[in-house]
C-alpha cells in the first residue's frame, strides 16, 4: 500500500508565536495520527520558483491515514493556534509504493 505524506513548504513566517503554539498543539496530534517527521525546518536550497524557507515532509503508512490526521480534531485544533501566522503551501500526497 503506499504511503502518504505531508508535505508543507513555508512562504514566510509573520508570527513565531502563533507558530510556536501550532507545533506545540500539531506534534502530539500528528503522533497520535500515525505520522513520522522526516524533515523538520532542515536546511533547504530551493531552485526554481521555491523559496528556501521552513520545509516539513511528514510520513504515513497510507494515504487515508494522512488525510484522516490532517482532519483529526487534535490537528484541526493546532490549525486554528497557527490561523494567519504563516503562508504556506501544504499539500498531502500519495507515496509510489
Amino acid at each position: 500500500m503506499p504511503k502518504g505524506y505531508w508535505v508543507s513548504a513555508y512562504r514566510t513566517i509573520s508570527d513565531p508565536e502563533k507558530l510556536a503554539a501550532y507545533n506545540e498543539l500539531a506534534a502530539p496530534a500528528v503522533r497520535a495520527g500515525g505520522g513520522r517527521v522526516l524533515t523538520r525546518g532542515s536546511r533547504v536550497v530551493a531552485h526554481d520558483a521555491g523559496i528556501a524557507e521552513r520545509t516539513i515532509v511528514i510520513e504515513f503508512d497510507s494515504f487515508e491515514q494522512a488525510v484522516a490526521a490532517h482532519e483529526s480534531a487534535a490537528y484541526q485544533e493546532a490549525l486554528a493556534a497557527l490561523s494567519d501566522g504563516v503562508e504556506r503551501d501544504f499539500r498531502i500526497v500519495e507515496g509510489i509504493d
